[in-house]
């Protein structure tokens, strides 16, 4: 799983800017749906065009493209849950391939003739075997930036608060994970933790991977060396809003909230 820095609601403004793609943001819940870039372009020389694209694709295997045809008309879709850099950085490079071959914005719809699609590289789905692990979106952040987390619901004897996050942090390390903070409520000789655990950007040449079920065995072992326990302890009143506290951070500024 590729955990960190992505975009699904809203475009990045003042990040990229596109001549011929138009973003169109997806819709979570009910009506859950990908977010998309869309190009509608007519270009001379199609097939040489095309022949290019495919050999462009191999630099972004991690992406899904469409292309809907009618002879020297096309309508270019990328699209997907999250929009990390790196999609951002096809449609850039997509866009000078347009460019180069002297492409031209159109806005009528035409009969499609024939589709091509690219997909991505196959990446075995990893089903998440551990309750305890939650994978949560966040608000809107700098340059409207959205961030995938791992979080983890536990509460633990006071006294062993600290050595338990230095532990989570050597974890951290060793599973490809860059960010690390918690919200806290500490009361008598008890503390609830809600931990959340991610990355930054997500570019070309950078992109973490995740193995969520390492990283939930080597937690779940955390339980057997600490009385630890998922979830939290007692009511609301002890929910654990105090924090963030910052462990590890990187892009901080698409992640966290100023304070």
């Amino acid at each position: 799983m590729i955990l960190g820095v992505y975009w699904y609601f809203q475009f990045p403004e003042n990040l990229y800017s596109f001549r011929f793609f138009k973003f169109f943001k997806g819709f979570g819940g009910h009506a859950d749906n990908d977010a998309e870039l869309k190009a509608r372009i007519a270009i001379p020389h199609p097939e040489i065009f095309l022949e290019k694209l495919e050999n462009l694709h191999l630099r972004f295997k991690k992406t899904y493209l469409n292309i809907k045809i009618n002879e020297d008309q096309l309508l270019i879709t990328l699209g997907d849950r999250q929009f990390f850099d790196y999609h951002f950085q096809f449609a850039s490079a997509i866009e000078d391939l347009l460019i180069l071959d002297n492409a031209i914005l159109i806005d009528e719809s035409f009969e499609t003739k024939s589709i091509i699609n690219f997909t991505p590289e196959n990446n075995k789905f990893e089903t998440i075997k551990h309750r305890f692990i939650q994978i949560t979106g966040s608000d809107l952040k700098k340059y409207n930036a959205e961030n995938l987390s791992v979080r983890i619901d536990c509460n633990l004897l006071l006294i062993h608060k600290k050595d338990f996050i230095n532990d989570m942090i050597q974890i951290c390390h060793k599973e490809n994970i860059h960010v690390l903070y918690y919200y806290d409520h500490e009361f008598k000789n008890q503390c609830n933790l809600m931990l959340f655990l991610s990355n930054g950007r997500q570019t070309e040449n950078n992109i973490q991977e995740v193995q969520i079920n390492s990283l939930g065995e080597k937690v779940r072992q955390l339980a057997q060396k600490y009385p630890l326990q998922f979830g939290h302890f007692g009511g609301m009143k002890y929910y654990p809003l105090n924090g963030p506290y910052v462990e590890l951070v990187i892009d901080e500024e698409y992640i966290l909230n100023k304070y």
